[in-house]
């Protein structure tokens, strides 16, 4: 890093690149003369690319000097903007200026103050500040509490609130808490359009028309023009309107802080920093900022930002003892301490006589909210390789149009027209590089499709993505809520006898189950809330707590013997509980599920007892870590896999008793210290139905050579039963098992793949395993199963089989949301385009992470994907893909028409300027209106093919398939242009002066023959070409409105159907209607009756022609199947590459074997760090794995 040079955000999304310049002024003079002499080009040029702004008017300095910065992101895009240093100083109004008050030498804001003279300098990216590390010598984000900040630190250091001076200095320095997103000004989003480069050239387009006299045809192209810019303001204001609504939801309410001095003041929700401590007194609050919660418990919808409306409850950050940051202190775990943003309250419990209390953690645009509006606010473009592949095709008719400025010049120079005609015409071919129309009709074609989609029940707020669905070729499902039924039945409970199991009870026996630990852990065991006398909360918890047939009663307050109030639950037996020796159980704290935990447990006082009960429940695995060894059966795994195997979800029970004797206050209790030698009571046996529409539609992505991918937090037996059952795993595939043990001491990591017997995969396990077994399986008849913690010790020191593994990979069980985002990412890097279906919060990483995300949300638009289906089933995305690769195709038609457009028009102007004549005014309009926007217009209003095809569209705009189209009907369309010039000048009645004489209808005698002179477009060639030109649009419209197997056939879209009938009447009533005031009117001369006949025929044999070559050869997908093979072309994707290889890897995959890493990593501060141990051998005894990878 240099003084010119640091990073924003490093490692983080927004990453930027941050040079320094400062201003000379002599150059911001010669800028100005520049925009006066340039007419203003200069300046939008600068609005355009900033990096040129700044490079003309400053020079680079050091950051600490530089009074602008230009930034540039570090992804593929390279996006610059330009931004202004700017300085303040802080001070306390009506106090003496004491800049050394701010906070503690190791805080940003104390690094950021310049001394003496107590200035601040800092930027604004994005809608956050960052300010100048003076000591780090970098700029830095200010709005957020410290990082470094232990659990300890912020109870200490932040616990009592800071003292009003503190909070001016902090309020000054980070700027006001809000997400204020203002309504842009109409004047603002017109400039803004208007100065689009399309609309420039626009401008340009319109100049040169009026300037040649074809006003009417400048006025209708100035209209559309005019009409397409209200309309995108239109909505562009409407869009700032529902941001700015969205935004001010939560930023304007009174919140009470807690003052160091003890006071409690209500003050405005803006005027919150980091640091301050907000009291969270009464319920339905909505939250203004990110918060750490400090004291007491809270229960919080955070619906508005995972689209999961399920009660979330939240624990008091721990006193934990150390230094380290308290998000590494609090492992993956921690957001169970966080409170978000826009985030609802819905209740707070009161432990011990102090208040619920948070510490504001991010304020503003730095909170998670913030970060959602922000991303709306500065998305990134999608679909860049699409977009550079179009610009490229732009930029190659440019050159194209310029060759014609070339050619125009010589033509006029030659034939002796004036300079001025010469610069004009010249000047006019240029405007046929880029049909108007273009950005328009490719913006429709997504709003039909949006439109179909939202008739359908997906909603979509990010439309360029609908075209990426087409290209989907690998599709990630949840299981549990996607394509199993989100309610969970009970089937049965299995307690444990220590050593054993006993017999199973089952709920549909209709018998209660008797009183002990494992209907305590039932009855209390939960998250559930009584929020307006309905009982809230997770899916599987409700149904367990209504299998106990015990009541919730309302929240109370009782004294403990520390004389303290704890606000808790209590749940007692209800009419249906049976009979019960205990009056209920009181809920005194709660440790929440976490999926990267995989359990919970409660803090409980059964009635009448004198000790306190701890109960757990969680994955098997999981809760028998924390049990006593004596306590678990040791037929556990057997009976596991038995119901797991079934497809059950199974929940491991567990509890403790815990002495109230010399026990510290139970909301300081860590989880480490409650959660120890447990006794385990048994398994709790939950039936998992898949959902009716699984299997067809599982079955129709497979059809389609889409594959199929299961991430789920549930077991993984349970997860290969329903993989299987709903067909993602054939009955004839093997099933390979990869296990994967962590290093220790001298021990490296060590990968093992089991291939399971058909006795393993029912939940028993085989004892003929045969190491070292490599009989070659081809692919597609194997699948890779495994666990979260497998997965993430092969990300660490297996990298290398990664690919291979994910290659067949099809059950991944276990996952933690990080997991599951990191796996979607590595599927990314070997060319999949990858699709992911979730219905919970546990999937907004990875619906944010997958090319096109698909949340099973009530919220029409949740903020966790780009799209979120009504749909409560996994239908919704065949017919997203159906959608996708039908924009996609009409995207890609559209494209080749209105290139072909530009080349036919091109090639037209070509021979009339050889004449020195061009096209009428009305010609013109007629070929504008009623062929090429009747078109934009109706085009895209094909459907979706009704069955998804084996195969993709082609994703490239460059693909040999479009390109070779064009260049061939670029061929035909010389070709009958060409034809039409040659015969015409050979017709014996062909005259360039005398131009009213060939038919013989208006020519009975001299005395009928027109004396008047010709206008400049009242010529043979002029009218023939103007026909001929017409009937070859229509052909090529009709060409290019491909029906199957992407779309719906040309027939059922009736306007489209019908305007293409209209059009080829009123090109044949043109052609052959002898009518003298149609001729005047548009500029034609009569034509004898068989030149109008040939003309016929040549327009329906090039129509013939390019219809069977269009469908016969560059549509014919088994005969460039067939050329590719001739040419052993081979796909360039990373995926398909590997897969060639591993064909010829007579060793892979191994079915039964061991490998040792040769690596050994480990962590600090979240980077891997990696030393080589390649002295390593394994131990004699160990079987080995004779193959190689």
């Amino acid at each position: 890093m240099t003084e010119q040079y640091t990073l924003l955000n490093p490692g983080e999304e927004n990453e930027m690149e941050l040079f320094g310049y400062k201003t000379v002024r002599w150059r911001q003079a010669f800028c100005m003369i520049g925009y006066i002499c340039s007419l203003g080009f200069l300046r939008i040029l600068f609005y355009w690319k900033p990096e040129v702004d700044v490079w003309c008017q400053c020079t680079p300095c050091a950051l600490e000097e530089a009074n602008v910065v230009l930034l540039r992101t570090t992804d593929e895009f390279r996006q610059y903007s330009k931004k202004k240093v700017i300085k303040m100083y802080p001070h306390i109004p009506g106090g003496k200026p004491d800049h050394y008050m701010v906070a503690n030498k190791n805080s940003i804001l104390n690094k950021s103050l310049m001394k003496p003279e107590g200035k601040i300098r800092y930027v604004k990216v994005q809608k956050i500040r960052y300010v100048w590390n003076t000591t780090e010598r970098k700029f830095q984000k200010i709005g957020i509490l410290e990082k470094e900040l232990s659990c300890l630190d912020i109870h200490t250091k932040f616990g009592s609130g800071l003292t009003s001076e503190e909070q001016e200095i902090r309020r000054q320095v980070c700027g006001l808490n809000n997400i204020d997103v203002e309504i842009k000004p109409i004047w603002v989003l017109l400039f803004r359009e208007i100065f689009n480069p399309f609309y420039i050239f626009q401008a340009y387009t319109l100049c040169m028309w009026i300037s040649c006299g074809y006003l009417e045809y400048s006025f209708v192209i100035l209209a559309m023009t005019i009409l397409s810019i209200i309309a995108t303001v239109y909505n562009l204001r409407v869009q700032s309107v529902k941001l700015h609504k969205m935004a001010k939801s939560s930023s304007s309410i009174m919140v009470k802080t807690l003052r160091r001095n003890g006071e409690i003041e209500e003050v405005k929700s803006q005027s919150l920093v980091p640091g301050d401590v907000i009291n969270l007194a009464g319920k339905k609050l909505f939250l203004p900022c990110d918060a750490i919660l400090i004291n007491g418990g809270c229960t919080v919808n955070e619906g508005a930002l995972t689209g999961e409306s399920i009660p979330v409850t939240k624990i008091p950050l721990p006193h934990t003892e150390g230094t380290m940051p308290w998000k590494i202190q609090c492992g993956e775990d921690y957001k169970r301490h966080v409170l978000f943003c826009g985030t609802e309250v819905l209740q707070t419990k009161i432990h011990g006589q102090d208040l619920v209390k948070a510490v504001v953690l991010q304020t503003g645009f730095n909170t998670a909210k913030g970060d959602l509006v922000r991303a709306i606010l500065y998305n990134k473009p999608v679909n860049v390789k699409l977009h550079r592949e179009a610009i490229r095709f732009l930029l190659v008719l440019v050159f194209i149009a310029l060759c014609g400025v070339i050619y125009t010049a010589i033509i006029f120079t030659k034939n002796g027209a004036t300079v001025h005609n010469t610069v004009l015409m010249s000047f006019l071919m240029l405007t046929l590089a880029v049909n108007p129309a273009l950005p328009a009709s490719l913006t429709l074609g997504l709003l039909y499709a949006q439109t179909r989609l939202k008739k359908l029940g997906i909603f979509c707020i990010s439309p360029q993505r609908i075209n990426i669905a087409g290209q989907l070729n690998l599709v990630c499902f949840d299981k549990t809520g996607t394509l199993t039924e989100d309610a969970l039945d009970l089937h049965g409970i299995v307690p444990s006898d220590g050593d054993s199991f006993k017999d199973i009870h089952l709920f549909t026996s209709g018998e209660t189950l008797p009183w002990g630990p494992l209907l305590g852990a039932m009855a209390s065991c939960h998250s559930l809330i009584l929020l307006d006398g309905e009982i809230q909360g997770d899916p599987l918890d409700m149904k367990m707590f209504e299998g106990t047939g015990w009541d919730f009663e309302n929240n109370t307050a009782n004294g403990t013997e520390g004389g303290q109030t704890i606000s808790h639950t209590l749940v007692k037996p209800g009419p249906r509980a049976g009979k019960v020796p205990v009056e209920g159980i009181t809920i005194l704290h709660q440790f929440p599920f976490s999926s990267a935990l995989q359990r919970m447990s409660v803090i409980t006082q059964v009635s009448a007892e004198k000790d306190l009960t701890v109960f757990m429940k969680g994955a098997p695995e999981m809760v028998i870590k924390f049990c006593k060894s004596d306590s678990v059966p040791q037929n556990i795994s057997k009976k596991l896999d038995f119901y797991t195997a079934q497809g059950f979800r199974v929940i491991g029970l567990a509890h403790r008793f815990l002495k109230k004797e010399r026990l510290p206050a139970i909301q300081h209790l860590e989880r480490d210290v409650v959660e120890v030698d447990l006794i385990f009571i048994g398994l709790l046996i939950m039936e998992n139905r898949l959902k009716p529409e699984t299997n067809r539609v599982l079955h129709e992505l497979s059809e389609a050579k889409i594959r199929n991918v299961m991430i789920t937090g549930d077991n993984l037996q349970t997860a290969l039963n329903i993989g299987k059952n709903c067909g993602m795993i054939s009955k004839t595939s093997k099933v390979i098992a990869i296990e994967v043990t962590e290093p220790q001491k001298d021990v490296p990591a060590s990968i093992t793949w089991k291939t399971m017997t058909e006795n393993q995969e029912n939940g028993h396990q085989a004892n003929d395993s045969h190491v070292g077994n490599h009989s070659t399986l081809v692919p597609g008849t194997f699948h890779f199963v495994m666990s979260g913690k497998s997965f993430q010790i092969i990300m660490q020191h297996f990298y290398d089989l990664v690919p291979k593994i994910l290659l067949n990979g099809t059950i991944f069980a276990r996952m933690t949301p990080l997991q599951k985002s990191s796996l979607i990412e590595e599927f990314q890097k070997l060319d999949y385009y990858v699709g992911m279906c979730g219905d919970g919060a546990n999937d907004c990483g990875a619906l944010k992470m997958a090319n096109v995300g698909i949340s099973l949300s009530q919220l029409e638009a949740s903020v966790a994907s780009p799209f979120t289906s009504k749909i409560p089933n996994i239908e919704c995305v065949p017919m997203l893909i159906k959608e996708g690769r039908n924009a996609l195709v009409t995207s890609f038609s559209m494209f080749k028409f209105m290139t072909l457009l530009t080349v036919i028009v091109l090639t037209s102007v070509v021979f009339l300027f050889w004449k020195q004549t061009l096209l009428s005014n009305n010609q013109y309009l007629i070929l504008s209106i009623v062929i090429i926007t009747s078109f934009s217009l109706t085009s895209s209003l094909n459907g979706p093919a009704p069955k998804l095809a084996p195969f993709r569209p082609p994703g490239q705009l460059l693909s040999p398939p479009l390109l070779l189209s064009v260049f061939l009907h670029f061929l035909f369309t010389i070709a009958l242009q060409t034809t039409a010039f040659v015969l015409l000048q050979q017709q014996p009645w062909y005259n360039e002066s005398d131009v009213f004489s060939a038919c013989s209808l208006l020519n009975h005698s001299s005395g009928n023959v027109t004396t008047r002179l010709p206008r400049f477009s009242e010529n043979y060639l002029a009218t023939t070409e103007w026909i001929v030109t017409g009937m070859n649009f229509i052909a090529i419209e009709f060409v290019f409105s491909k029906g199957r197997p992407f779309r719906q056939r040309l027939y059922t879209n009736y306007l489209l159907s019908i305007m293409i009938i209209l059009q080829v009447a009123v090109y044949l009533f043109f052609l052959f209607a002898d009518i003298e005031p149609v001729y005047t009117a548009f500029e034609m001369v009569c034509l004898p009756f068989y030149w109008r006949v040939y003309i016929l025929i040549m327009v329906l044999v090039h129509f013939v022609v390019s219809y069977l070559v269009e469908e016969g050869f560059v549509e014919n997908r088994m005969l460039w199947l067939l050329l590719k093979k001739l040419c052993s072309y081979q796909s360039k994707s990373q995926y398909k590459k590997l897969q060639r290889k591993l064909e010829r890897d007579t060793e892979w995959p191994v079915q039964n074997g061991t490998k040792y890493a040769m690596k050994s990593t480990f962590t600090i501060d979240s980077k891997i760090m990696i030393f080589t141990n390649a002295s390593y051998q394994p131990p004699i005894s160990t079987e080995k794995w004779r193959g190689h990878i």
